[in-house]
């Protein structure tokens, strides 16, 4: 809720306790245990964002931050508090909200493409260790340096696959590539798919203006990610949202000190962005958050614990509401003694103590002033959503979607050539000339074949005629010396008769 062009947030005992818009982009914390009210902070620094025409991302993990689009209602408990936060007239108005889910049921697909995520944080999403999270560097080199685009999971997948059988000449050209890590990389990559993760990837990619948009009134859009799923899947819950936060620092252009943030982004359970998180991708979020404040980006974590995150990361947010936390055990008491001695302190209150006693709607609230400096930290009462408090009811929802300006836009996925099927025809033509070299080979064995039993044939041929020849040799000569023989024994029975006839007085025998 507005007043005098800041946001009010809460209300101590002696004055309403306002976020100032030059401030908003030096980022902030809301903290504290579950059940303490951080949900309805949110909702307010959101609705107060969006009427100063501020554009917001947030991330709704249990469904009750949908019904931003639905205005609230009254009720006496709700009046009684007003009442005594001196908020006469109180407002129940609906926002403007834009639905997304990364898979595409309770809102627009949000996608990016794989390159766009590029190893470091792709390497944190698979949970691959320093040896597997280089060779994948390698992956993208090499994919970067043949112009093949790595859109989507198959494309990736079929990379892998390549870089695998051309490892030992990789080696020689990039530091070693071991066939057990991309083995490794790819049944990491096998988890993921069964998680449905590979929905976020492909195209169209998000186009972070269409988050930095406002309606005909001029608020700000409120761009509510569905994580109702998503969250099941910490990593790629807390991965995605990396990304998008990356992704907004890499393309905005610097642009110094503005009147109000170009947009703010919630963190929701923020101690899941930095659980198991290599130190040199903490290192990256460090300076991503000190940084993307120069392009009137304002950044804000809810967890429970302000220790739940980095002292680099802590240290550089300085608008604080901290609800109650509880001190059960003695690990829980140094908790509150650290987390209170966070605050400007305030010579009237005992913060320490204080932490312990607020009930559910009450904060201690320290925002920065005018200079920049962080303000005395106030015990208050934060004050009521002016939307819907619960869950919107999917009738809604779903009506909100239809009405979107953007409705169309990434509802169907592209797919176009990529790494896939560029190294799809690559192993096509190979496996084709394969085949035509072995056809080739196998044509030759047969016409060797051919010509030697052709060769085997005519000197078979030769072999019986030369028989044949013999035999009709010899069987000439045979019946040459017979009828030789015959001819002659014939000429002397002729003979031996005429003489004996001649001899004998021609006398025949």
């Amino acid at each position: 809720m507005l007043q005098n062009e800041t946001l009010w947030v809460a209300s101590s005992e002696e004055q309403p306790i306002a976020l100032l818009p030059g401030q908003a982009n030096r980022h902030g914390l809301i903290a504290g245990a579950t059940g303490t009210g951080k949900t309805t902070t949110l909702k307010v620094m959101a609705e107060g964002f969006s009427d100063l025409g501020v554009p917001v991302f947030l991330a709704d993990i249990k469904g009750d931050l949908a019904s931003l689009c639905q205005p609230g209602a009254g009720n006496d408990q709700l009046n009684e508090r007003l009442a005594v936060i001196g908020a006469a007239g109180f407002p129940f108005k609906r926002y403007p909200v834009q639905f997304w889910d990364v898979f595409g049921e309770k809102g627009h697909p949000m996608r990016a493409t794989v390159s766009e995520m590029g190893p470091l944080l792709l390497s944190r999403l698979l949970g691959l260790n320093d040896t597997q999270r280089g060779v994948l560097s390698i992956v993208f080199r090499l994919a970067d340096e043949e112009n093949l685009l790595l859109l989507d999971i198959k494309d990736l997948k079929l990379m892998l696959q390549f870089t695998g059988d051309n490892a030992s000449q990789l080696t020689t050209l990039y530091g070693n590539v071991s066939k057990q890590s991309v083995g490794a990389i790819q049944r990491a990559i096998g988890v993921l798919e069964d998680q449905g993760g590979s929905a976020f990837f492909g195209e169209p990619a998000l186009d972070l203006w269409d988050w930095m948009k406002t309606n005909a009134e001029g608020r700000g859009f409120i761009n509510v990610m569905d994580a109702t799923r998503l969250f099941h899947a910490p990593d790629l819950y807390a991965t995605v949202l990396l990304f998008l936060l990356s992704d907004l620092y890499q393309k905005l252009p610097e642009i110094g000190d503005l009147p109000k943030p170009r947009i703010v982004f919630f963190f929701d359970e923020a101690h899941l962005l930095f659980k198991d998180t290599p130190k040199v991708l903490v290192e990256k979020i460090e300076q991503v958050v000190r940084l993307v404040r120069s392009k009137g980006v304002g950044v804000y974590f809810i967890t429970q614990s302000p220790l739940d995150l980095p002292e680099s990361v802590l240290g550089q947010l300085g608008n604080r509401v901290q609800h109650a936390l509880r001190a059960y055990t003695p690990l829980d008491q140094k908790a509150v003694r650290a987390v209170a001695q966070t605050f400007r302190a305030n010579p009237a209150l005992n913060v320490e103590t204080v932490i312990t006693e607020l009930r559910t709607g009450e904060a201690l609230v320290s925002f920065l002033d005018a200079t920049g400096a962080p303000g005395i930290v106030q015990r208050a009462l934060i004050l009521p959503a002016q939307s819907l408090m619960g869950v919107v009811d999917e009738g809604i929802r779903q009506q909100e979607i239809s009405q979107s300006q953007l409705l169309g836009k990434y509802e169907c996925a592209i797919d176009r050539e990529s790494a896939y099927e560029i190294l799809q025809k690559k192993y096509e033509a190979e496996q084709a000339a394969t085949e035509k070299a072995a056809q080739e080979k196998q044509a030759e064995r047969e016409a060797a074949a051919i010509r030697k039993a052709e060769r085997e044939a005519l000197r078979d041929a030769a072999t019986a005629e030369r028989i044949k020849k013999n035999n009709r040799t010899a069987l000439e000569k045979y019946v040459s010396s017979t009828l030789s023989t015959a001819g002659r024994q014939a000429t002397r029975t002729v003979t031996n008769t005429l003489v004996r006839g001649i001899m004998g007085s021609l006398t025949r025998k």
